[in-house]
């Protein structure tokens, strides 16, 4: 089986936590490791003095963590909006009744900063709400300019970074980053199903909105102070974290960031010569989104029966190919080949 998606292909380490019998989790122990995985996660997306929140649910449900029990005690917030992931914060703040008002950016095209800037000036947001990269198109956005802007009204920069951490670099202090959210099945490659709210110092002193039960702020903040979370969480999964954060803190961000900007280039070079454009303006490291010039759904469903997966985009032509997990220049080259095979 050959991965190009999310997750990618996993260490059989890291897989192997998952074939263990469960330990019971409401001991010392497992405190230990949740607040070692908190360390290493503050120290790995380079935020000093935060907290992090763990959640038992896919990256959605911390986007919704943060609208629910953060955005919705703002009365001005502002979304930029480049792909569908995008629209996602919008539609939060929709079903939450938060409101918000939408700074649209063409699908795959790189924001134009003078109009952003104007749209905060005159609209003085309290809280912006924004991707990293805009998974959807494969755009990554420069979020030291978005946070420059934020700063000159005093806004709260919230965002989410699930497909560019450890894809591209990010130091949330050093980027002025409020709040990031991010989850376990893309830049740290593992099964899906936790997430994570990491929180800045500053935001920790304010008040919190209890609009959402089980994902409330409060009430995960303050089981996080003995280790654990208010309800059962998915204890192998935490297992698998720690070994993986561990991991990462051995081999360094930047190492592992390098191996992938390697294999998005290479990858990027294939569709070069191919014909293939990619039409993201600033592409991320984490996928290649590239078009072909026929059936963009008939490749992907041929791909699949040799099980060779890769993910369709939101139009016909268009093609994603993850660059995380375990995968280099022959697996590529290959996929390549495939690729070019059915594109006739």
């Amino acid at each position: 089986m050959k991965l190009f998606v999310f997750p990618g292909v996993i260490e059989q380490r890291i897989l192997s936590i998952g074939a263990r019998q469960i330990p019971y989790m409401r001991t010392a122990a497992f405190s230990a490791l949740v607040k070692e995985c908190e360390a290493l996660l503050l120290k790995q997306v380079g935020c000093r003095s935060g907290s992090v929140l763990f959640y038992t649910a896919s990256g959605t449900a911390a986007m919704d963590a943060v609208v629910a029990n953060y955005v919705s005690t703002k009365t001005r917030t502002l979304v930029v909006a480049g792909g569908s992931f995008g629209y996602r914060w919008r539609e939060l703040c929709q079903y939450y009744r938060v409101p918000c008002e939408t700074f649209e950016v063409p699908f795959a095209r790189e924001i134009d900063y003078a109009a952003l800037e104007q749209k905060i000036t005159e609209f003085k947001p309290e809280v912006l709400l924004c991707q990293h990269h805009e998974t959807s198109s494969g755009q990554l956005y420069d979020m030291g300019r978005i946070s420059q802007l934020c700063r000159q009204t005093g806004t709260v920069l919230v965002s989410d970074i699930i497909s560019s951490f450890l894809a591209d670099p990010f130091h949330m202090d050093d980027l002025g980053v409020d709040i990031a959210v991010l989850s376990s099945q893309k830049g740290l490659n593992l099964p899906p199903g936790l997430s994570f709210v990491v929180l800045s110092e500053r935001v920790l002193k304010e008040k919190f909105a209890h609009l959402n039960f089980y994902l409330d702020i409060e009430e995960n903040l303050k089981n996080l102070t003995r280790g654990q979370t208010p309800y059962s969480p998915a204890t192998t999964l935490f297992l698998q974290l720690h070994a993986r954060l561990l991991q990462i803190d051995a081999e360094g961000t930047a190492s592992i960031i390098e191996k992938v900007r390697k294999n998005a280039l290479f990858f990027r070079e294939q569709c070069r010569r191919n014909g293939w454009p990619v039409p993201a303006e600033n592409p991320s490291n984490c996928i290649t989104g590239f078009q072909v010039r026929t059936d963009g759904y008939k490749i992907f469903g041929e791909l699949l029966k040799e099980e060779i997966y890769i993910m369709p985009g939101s139009i016909n032509n268009y093609l994603r190919v993850a660059h995380l997990g375990m995968q280099g220049p022959d697996d590529l080259a290959l996929l390549a080949d495939k690729i070019k095979q059915l594109d006739q």
